[in-house]
């Protein structure tokens, strides 16, 4: 344990400081290195979520370089139609997922540890919306967090302008490499996720990757 420790430590201070590598084919990046236009929301950084108190000790997305590199390209596009993307969270540390399942105990919207280790602890996942040009959030079929069957990505009674923008959303984001969710609108999978050996579930801190 102490050689692994140290192996951490030693791998931690040679990198920069915004990307962790464990081993090889393991790579979390801070997306606001990667695209800064990415408008950043992190509410579990704040307590304006569901548990109604904060997990991380301050505001960042980590993402695997692959899926922050695939989200670049979905900014990208998004922006030749004068919109753009809000992130909610990405990467999850296994410490905080536990706090979540302990909390809900609902796979429909929590991963439960003790099985898959979730998607958001491999740094695959991620919860977004749409903005506008000038930030501001469109019309969904909920807020963020919502856990009722009107938050599921195929509940039919929206308003027309929600049901455009949950379409739009999920068109993109499947267009560039990610899978969206039934159980929640806002939550995307980078394909491929389950690889245990590319993306494996971390308990790296964020104090860690800062």
């Amino acid at each position: 344990m102490l050689f692994v420790q140290a192996l951490v430590l030693v791998l931690t201070l040679s990198l920069s400081p915004h990307a962790f590598a464990l081993t090889e084919g393991v790579n979390l990046i801070n997306l606001a290195q990667v695209n800064p236009n990415i408008v950043l929301d992190i509410r579990y950084a704040t307590s304006n979520n569901f548990l109604g108190f904060p997990v991380y000790p301050f505001a960042a997305c980590y993402l695997h370089q692959e899926a922050a590199q695939h989200l670049n390209a979905v900014q990208k596009e998004l922006e030749l139609q004068q919109l753009g993307l809000k992130v909610f969270d990405g990467y999850r540390p296994l410490s905080a997922q536990q706090i979540m399942w302990d909390a809900i105990q609902d796979e429909r919207y929590v991963a439960n540890p003790a099985k898959n280790k979730g998607c958001h602890t491999r740094g695959t996942a991620v919860d977004l919306t749409l903005v506008d040009c000038n930030g501001i959030e469109l019309e969904m079929p909920t807020e963020f967090d919502n856990f009722t069957e009107k938050a599921h990505s195929n509940y039919p009674d929206v308003s027309a302008a929600a049901a455009q923008h949950r379409a739009l959303l999920r068109e993109v984001m499947e267009k560039h490499g990610f899978q969206g969710d039934l159980a929640e609108w806002w939550h995307f999978d980078f394909n491929g996720w389950r690889d245990d050996i590319k993306y494996p579930p971390l308990d790296i801190s964020f104090a860690e990757l800062e």
